[in-house]
């Protein structure tokens, strides 16, 4: 039995999610919405970049369904009772990586501890050498001899298991297409594979095999070796990595949207109604920026962190403090952060209210909500998607800097800020270990990349001026 425990961020992404379906059920039954989005999926960038987001969109997903798991009961104590530890359903998932400890630093792909130890041997004696791992490579009868070809026979199989899945796939995209069309198969494996009518790249198709390959090669690597080696406390770092994925996905989306509303109400209205109006919300954001916003984050986290301190009956778990932790740190990131863009729409709502076209709608009678919704924010688009994916970007690097002057999110989350705040100590040690760090380099910029490129595709198909 379990019993599901929905945190605060949880909960936000779940309407997250619900918003975004409206809005797809929305937009199928519009040409003028659907029209951009057929732009976006015929770009090759725009597909590498989706496969790659929805990804890592997966794995957050799978780490926000969070729930406790029921204890075996006693005969004295029949009542269902659960575990104080929530758990989510990447934990399970990723069981054999997340109870596979070793005792300390191992490398990559190791199969023994990455320092010497005093061990004694069976006949008495006492010598300086590496431990074996309890779980990297115990398989290995000789280590030295045979991981090379270990790993290479597990890579082999991956590729196999990778591209049948991927074949199969493929022949029931192309089943599908040639019923719905009404297609013979030929068509429709020329349509498909490449890329003929419209349909996707083949480019994209290949990406989804890269991506079944790196998935496959984990399952069979990640249970035997660690991939990314472990921790000072000998935990997996690729299980860390995996699970900072949500965390930087939180952050960067929710502070977002919640600096969303009053960049572009605030902007657009000082921008297009001058006067008073525009002179309190400038004073408002000039106000807003002359705090240093290090010092605000600082000074909220800490607040929090008091008030949790003298209220711990109001969380059941540590999950639940971590989580609104996560959580206000992400509503002050927000309300710090929409001065930028507020200005960029200021400047820009400036110069649009003066076209002719807008001029005449207000000549013409047509309301000042009308305007702004059927003139001023179409034109505007590009500049919010630009700077959303660049405050996104930024996010997620700024979770790192922020937890690495310990007003981040909390120490016992895991998030690619505290990978790299422990690392910096990792960095300067004899013999130095550098693969956290790594792990936590690769994992953003692969994340950060997307976000840009697919971006970028989707700001060019909506600008009006672009698309003309």
């Amino acid at each position: 039995m379990i019993m599901w425990v929905p945190l605060w961020t949880d909960v936000l992404i779940y309407v997250l999610l619900t918003v975004v379906v409206t809005f797809v059920v929305y937009a199928r039954r519009r040409e003028h919405l659907r029209a951009p989005w057929r732009l976006v999926a015929r770009s090759r960038q725009a597909g590498l970049a989706a496969v790659v987001l929805g990804s890592f969109l997966l794995i957050g997903f799978l780490d926000s369904i969070h729930f406790r798991l029921a204890v075996p009961s006693t005969p004295a104590n029949s009542a269902t009772r659960y575990a104080a530890e929530v758990t989510s359903l990447l934990d399970m998932l990723l069981s054999p990586l997340r109870v596979h400890d070793e005792k300390t630093y191992s490398a990559p792909f190791a199969t023994h501890l990455y320092a010497k130890e005093t061990l004694r041997r069976t006949d008495g004696r006492e010598v300086r050498a590496f431990p074996r791992l309890r779980y990297g490579g115990a398989q290995l009868a000789d280590p030295y001899r045979d991981r090379g070809a270990d790993i290479a026979a597990r890579m082999l199989r991956a590729v196999a298991q990778a591209t049948a899945v991927w074949l199969l796939s493929m022949l029931v995209l192309i089943a599908w297409r040639a019923w719905r069309r009404a297609l013979s198969w030929r068509v429709a494996f020329a349509e498909l594979v490449c890329g003929r009518g419209g349909a996707h790249r083949p480019m994209v198709l290949l990406a989804l095999g890269v991506i079944m390959i790196l998935i496959a090669a984990a399952i069979n690597l990640a249970g035997q070796y660690h991939v990314f080696g472990t921790d000072k406390v000998g935990q997996d770092v690729f299980y860390e990595t995996l699970k900072s994925i949500r965390t930087g996905l939180v952050i960067g989306t929710l502070t977002t949207l919640i600096m969303l509303p009053f960049a572009v109400l605030l902007g657009i209205a000082a921008g297009y109604f001058r006067g008073w109006i525009d002179d309190v919300i400038q004073y408002l954001y000039t106000t807003l920026n002359s705090i240093p916003g290090v010092l605000l984050i600082a000074a909220a986290v800490l607040m929090l962190q008091v008030y949790m301190g003298n209220h711990p009956d109001l969380f059941t778990t540590a999950a639940e403090r971590a989580d609104l932790r996560l959580l206000f740190l992400c509503i002050i990131l927000g309300v710090t952060s929409w001065t930028g863009l507020c200005r960029l729409l200021r400047g820009e709502t400036l110069k649009l209210r003066e076209l002719e076209y807008i001029q005449a709608a207000g000549a013409f009678g047509v309301g000042h909500m009308k305007i702004i919704t059927r003139h001023i924010l179409p034109n505007v688009m590009h500049i919010v998607l630009i700077n959303v994916v660049l405050d996104f970007s930024g996010l997620v690097l700024a979770e790192a800097v922020l937890s690495y002057v310990g007003v981040g999110v909390d120490p016992s989350m895991n998030s690619w800020g505290n990978m790299i705040n422990s690392a910096r100590l990792e960095m300067a040690r004899e013999p130095m270990v550098w693969w956290p760090l790594l792990a936590a380099f690769v994992f953003m910029f692969a994340l950060v990349l997307a976000a840009n490129l697919f971006a970028d595709a989707v700001r060019d198909a909506f600008d009006p001026r672009l698309r003309q």
